[in-house]
């Protein structure tokens, strides 16, 4: 038998990630340099990925979604250091996107307030020419969420995130509240480029579910914690996945018309959520959250 209790505490867990960046903004409103340190556990140091992914010493897991950033930013300096951690880790859905886009998405939406301008304009504003399937997702995005986004009710907000990896693009904008200190979810409208669509409906229940298991790093009690080199959680009294209310009450995806290349579809919606959800909160409180899992609302 395997027991909760064992599966909690003998598991293989996601590395934790501590960022630092320094923006210098330019008098555009843009970034006129970005400085960018990542520490964290690789994920394939001692497997046999580490030969083609460790590379000048840096696991490339750590990096992705910042060295290979759509966005112009010029003096762009990124450093990644990989400390070894006696912890057993593997791959999370999506993999280092799941913390790169979270810090790029949350930053970039704060140059946007900073610069007094509609989250979407900024976005396409800095993003490179040849970002093209960015550019087309939040176009989409736009033309399908406008509506709602300008006309929320008292007492909630939108937010918005965009990303692309594994070939996907990826635009997400939240209608989010606060009830009982957690976040609720009224809508996510979902714009996505992935080429070509074999089956539509496939890539709407990949989105759906992608963004219900992307706030499982977002919801609190959602941490596993080490003490004297034992996991404290047992059960779900002490770790807390989110509930079927935490997850969005209604998503609507769309999708790019393409003819291109098809490309995945299974890990990409998962970055965008939580830092679309944690821009809403950030709006709604005035506060900024730079810890994951949230604490406090």
């Amino acid at each position: 038998m395997w027991p909760r209790e064992d599966d909690v505490r003998g598991g293989y867990y996601r590395p934790m990630h501590t960022h630092r960046v320094e923006i210098a903004i330019g008098a555009d409103d843009l970034p006129a340099a970005w400085r960018h340190v990542i520490v964290g556990q690789s994920l394939v140091v001692g497997t046999p990925f580490a030969a083609m992914m460790i590379k000048d010493g840096v696991d490339q897991t750590t990096v992705e979604g910042v060295d290979d950033t759509s966005y112009n930013i010029p003096n762009l300096h990124l450093s990644a250091h990989n400390p070894m951690v006696n912890v057993p880790v593997l791959w999370w859905r999506s993999v280092g996107n799941t913390h790169t886009a979270y810090v790029m998405e949350t930053l970039i939406d704060e140059l946007a307030m900073r610069a007094k301008m509609d989250p979407i304009a900024y976005r396409r504003k800095l993003l490179k020419s040849e970002a093209t399937k960015l550019h087309a997702v939040l176009d989409l995005l736009e033309e399908k969420s406008a509506g709602w986004r300008r006309n929320l009710p008292k007492g909630q907000a939108a937010g918005v995130a965009c990303h692309e990896c594994f070939g996907t693009a990826v635009a997400c904008a939240v209608q989010v509240s606060i009830e009982n200190k957690r976040p609720k979810i009224h809508r996510a409208t979902v714009a996505v480029h992935c080429g070509l669509a074999v089956d539509p409906l496939t890539i709407e229940n990949q989105f759906q579910g992608g963004l219900g298991f992307g706030l499982t790093q977002l919801m609190g009690q959602g941490a596993i914690t080490l003490k004297d080199g034992r996991v404290e959680q047992r059960n779900f009294d002490g770790y807390m996945p989110p509930y079927i209310g935490d997850v969005p009450v209604a998503v609507d995806v769309h999708i790019v018309p393409s003819t291109e290349a098809p490309t995945g579809c299974g890990e990409p919606p998962v970055p965008v959520i939580s830092p679309a959800v944690v821009n809403a909160l950030t709006r709604l409180t005035g506060k900024r959250y730079r810890n994951l899992p949230l604490v406090s609302v």
